[in-house]
């Protein structure tokens, strides 16, 4: 089934192992996770549950991408309902100040604003006049508003039979982008607060571009970002940046070994990276901490709940789950 009765969960044990064995409780390698949580079946019967975003009030709005479907998970009822059908096959979304739901829409290229009331607005569809690869997860700077998109290609079944991302690539690994005269073409962009043009924020010469880069996340104050790289040995990589002021990035720094799928932070500043081993959650320095397993990896993960204390997870692909937490999330507005 593709929504639960209100309280009526399917109960999962947590399998964690913590990479250090500190007896001080209040070390950040210690008692993240509430004491007895056990991972908790919200929803299943899904096809490919992605982009988890929180909004003002602890909700949780997540898609089903195959499905072309935006669901709402009622962090007071625990209800999931259907929010929007027909979301230009959304994946990676996130809530800007104003209520509104950022989403990186890959059927054509394009991230959408969706309004409250399900309407949206195209904010772009291209780069330098190419169509994107397909966007693939967003962050939102919560100080100047300025986001940032992950572009890497993915091709889709469900994309237009005319279409170049399609027609150029068809046998997995993919070899075309519009973005690059060869390789992937696989970028990370930056949309300045009001602004209709996208700028290319991974142009260091370090940057590997025939790759995947997925997940993204920063730092609450706005000066940090965190991008990592999908690979099928989960071990892509992940990146941290500093932001400027203009939004461009510098100071690209390998962050750890380990790659993946949609991230997000704790207000320790731990990184909860989703990939096919579940959410693997490392420190500020890089260090691993804690892997949750949920029993077929994770897609995405995001901090919800009135309490900002619910760890809720896409994954694996058929299902949404939901851990208990001491720490809190830090991309609520």
């Amino acid at each position: 089934m593709k929504r639960n009765s209100l309280l009526i969960y399917l109960v999962m044990p947590v399998l964690w192992a913590l990479a250090s064995c500190s007896d001080d409780k209040s070390d950040s390698n210690q008692g993240l996770i509430a004491t007895d949580a056990q991972l908790v079946n919200l929803g299943s019967g899904y096809s490919f549950t992605e982009g988890p975003a929180v909004d003002k009030n602890g909700n949780v709005f997540f898609t089903d991408q195959p499905n072309d479907i935006i669901y709402k998970w009622d962090a007071t009822s625990s209800a999931i309902t259907p929010f929007l059908q027909g979301t230009g096959r959304a994946n990676g979304m996130a809530f800007d100040k104003d209520g509104y739901l950022i989403a990186c829409a890959d059927m054509h290229g394009e991230v959408w604003k969706i309004a409250p009331n399900g309407s949206h607005e195209v904010l772009v569809d291209n780069y330098n006049g190419k169509l994107l690869n397909g966007p693939n997860d967003v962050w939102i700077n919560p100080v100047t508003g300025g986001m940032y998109i992950t572009d890497p290609i993915f091709p889709r079944g469900y994309w237009d039979e005319d279409d170049p991302r399609k027609t150029n690539n068809p046998n997995w690994p993919p070899t075309y982008s519009e973005q690059a005269d060869e390789g992937k073409g696989g970028h990370v962009y930056y949309l300045a607060p009001g602004s209709k043009e996208l700028v290319r924020v991974t142009t260091q010469s370090e940057w590997d571009a025939d790759s995947w880069p997925n997940g993204v996340v920063g730092t609450p104050d706005g000066k940090k970002l965190y991008v990592n790289k999908w690979a099928g040995d989960n071990m892509g990589g992940t990146w941290v940046f500093d932001i400027n002021a203009d939004g461009s990035l510098s100071n690209m720094k390998k962050f750890t070994d380990i790659g993946g799928d949609g991230m997000s932070m704790d207000n320790r500043g731990n990184i909860y990276i989703s990939n096919g081993f579940g959410v693997v959650v490392v420190d500020p320095n890089g260090k691993e901490l804690v892997r949750i397993f949920t029993g077929g990896g994770a897609t995405n993960n995001v901090f919800g709940g009135a309490d900002e204390k619910t760890l809720f997870i896409t994954g694996p692909v058929d299902k949404v789950n939901a851990l208990k937490m001491n720490v809190t999330g830090v991309e609520k507005f």
